[in-house]
């Protein structure tokens, strides 16, 4: 399980550097792809082959179910990090969660999540109001 939030950023070469925390549930190989809400999501080998494997029963008749593995896979990378645990974030996902040099990433149950600091700062000024959103929670069992 993956919790905490580390502020790190981006090296000359554009390596993420990943922190030891996280780095030990993610491995020395993970999977990262676009996320919701702007951000990436790393996965462990393991998370990846169990998401994937729920993500094939969808219904290919479906254009929601479609279009959301069409995005979750096409910007699927794997990432294999040096000895100095760095690895490449790709362009294309650089782009999509606009990460420039720093990043915040959030250990969130079975995955990491990548933002940009500048996302990151805006998303927890959002005015999201939890106390609703634990309530909805409430209501379905959690």
């Amino acid at each position: 399980m993956f919790i905490g939030e580390y502020q790190h950023s981006l090296d000359s070469k554009n390596r993420i550097i990943v922190p030891a925390k996280l780095r030990e549930g993610l491995g020395d190989k993970f999977v990262i792809t676009k996320g919701l809400d702007g951000c990436l999501y790393a996965y462990p080998l393991n998370e990846w082959e169990i998401l994937e494997n729920k993500l094939k029963t969808l219904p290919l008749t479906n254009k929601d179910a479609r279009s959301f593995v069409r995005f979750f896979f096409s910007g699927a990378f794997v990432i294999e990090l040096d000895k100095q645990c760095r690895g490449l974030i790709p362009q294309n996902l650089k782009e999509y969660a606009e990460i420039e040099k720093d990043i915040v990433s959030i250990g969130v149950l079975s995955r990491v999540e990548i933002w940009s600091k500048t996302k990151w700062i805006k998303y927890n000024e959002s005015n999201i109001d939890f106390d609703s959103i634990a309530e909805k929670m409430n209501d379905l069992g959690i």
